[in-house]
C-alpha cells in the first residue's frame, strides 16, 4: 500500500532512542541519543522530546512510538519499560501530545514490527498474519482484517512467554537458545553454518524444531494466513527452515497448512518504519 504521509517514527530502545522523519516509505532523517542513565524519569522524557524535535517538520501529521514494554491502549500510559528503570508508569501519550500538538500512537515493539510489515513490507500481501520477532527475545504482533489486533495492554502476541519444556518459548526460540545451550553466539554459529559446518547446521536444525513448535502454537491460537519472521535469528532462515517445516508438518489439521506461508522480513529500519506505521494503522490509508 503506497503511503505519502509525513510521520515521525520513534524506536525507544533500552540503550538508544531514535526518531526518524518518514515521508512515504522513506526515512529522510534520523536523530538518536543514548537513553540517559538516571533515576529521574523526566530526564528521560526530555531526552526523548529533544530527539523528536531534532527531526520534526511542519508537514508532520502524527507521531508513532515503539516501546519495549506494555502500554495501556486506552490512554497511552507505558509501564515498566525494559532497561529504563525510572519509567514505571509514564503517561507518555499525554506528555507528547501536549508538547507537540500532534496525535501520538504508542505500542510495544513487537506490534510495531507487525504493523510495519503490513504497511511497508511482506505483510502488504496479507490481511491476516503474525509478525514474529526472533532476536534477543521472542515477541509477536497480530494483524487481523488488515489492522493490528485491538487489545487492552498491547500485549497480545507475546508467545515467547508461554511455558515450554523447562523454561518458555523465548528460551528456546530466540537468540538466547544458542548462548543458553551451546555457549555460542548466533552470529558465530551462522558463520560456521555458511561454511558447511555440520555441527552448526545440526544446532540450527534443533532450533528450527523448537521454532516449529511455537509456530504450531500460533496456528492453534491465532490461525493466521502467514507469519513474517523478523529479528536477528531470521537472517539465518535458510539454515533452520527445513527442520522448522518438518515440525510444522505434524500440525493435526493438514488443510490449514495448504496455503500457510512463512517469510523472513527484508525491510531495513523496520523499528522506525513500524512505529510510523502505528499512526497509519490508527487513522487509515490515504
Amino acid at each position: 500500500m503506497e503511503q505519502t504521509r509525513t510521520i515521525i517514527g520513534v524506536d525507544l530502545g533500552g540503550t538508544n532512542m531514535r526518531a526518524g522523519l518518514v515521508v512515504g516509505d522513506k526515512i529522510l532523517e534520523v536523530s538518536s541519543c543514548l537513553v540517559p542513565k538516571t533515576d529521574n524519569a523526566p530526564d528521560v522524557t526530555q531526552a526523548l522530546i529533544k530527539t523528536i524535535r531534532d527531526v520534526i517538520t511542519p508537514e508532520v501529521e502524527g507521531i508513532g512510538i515503539g516501546v519495549p514494554s506494555l502500554v495501556k491502549s486506552s490512554n497511552g500510559v507505558v509501564y515498566d519499560v525494559q532497561n529504563i528503570p525510572s519509567w514505571k508508569k509514564i503517561p507518555l501519550k499525554d506528555i507528547l501530545e501536549k508538547e507537540f500538538k500532534l496525535p501520538v500512537c504508542i505500542n510495544n515493539d513487537a506490534n510495531c514490527f507487525a504493523v510495519g510489515e503490513r504497511v511497508y513490507g511482506a505483510g502488504q500481501e496479507y490481511d491476516d498474519f503474525v509478525g514474529l520477532i526472533t532476536g534477543t527475545g521472542v515477541g509477536g504482533g497480530i494483524i487481523k482484517n488488515g489492522h493490528l489486533l485491538p487489545d487492552q495492554n498491547c500485549g497480545a502476541g507475546e508467545f515467547g512467554m508461554i511455558p515450554y519444556l523447562e523454561h518458555d518459548y523465548e528460551y528456546y526460540c530466540s537468540g538466547q537458545f544458542f548462548e543458553n545451550k551451546y555457549n555460542v553466539s548466533g552470529n558465530k554459529l551462522a558463520q560456521k553454518a555458511s561454511e558447511g559446518d555440520e555441527e552448526a547446521l545440526s544446532v540450527f536444525a534443533e532450533y528450527g524444531t523448537h521454532l516449529g513448535k511455537v509456530i504450531k502454537t500460533i496456528l492453534f491460537s491465532v490461525d493466521p494466513k502467514a507469519i513474517v519472521l523478523g529479528g536477528s535469528v531470521s537472517r539465518s532462515f535458510e539454515y533452520y527452515k527445513t527442520a522448522m517445516w518438518k515440525e510444522i508438518a505434524t500440525f493435526p489439521y493438514q488443510f490449514v497448512l495448504e496455503n500457510f506461508v512463512i517469510v523472513p522480513s527484508v525491510v531495513k529500519e523496520i523499528a522506525i518504519l513500524g512505529a510510523a506505521a502505528l499512526y497509519i494503522d490508527a487513522v487509515g490509508e490515504d
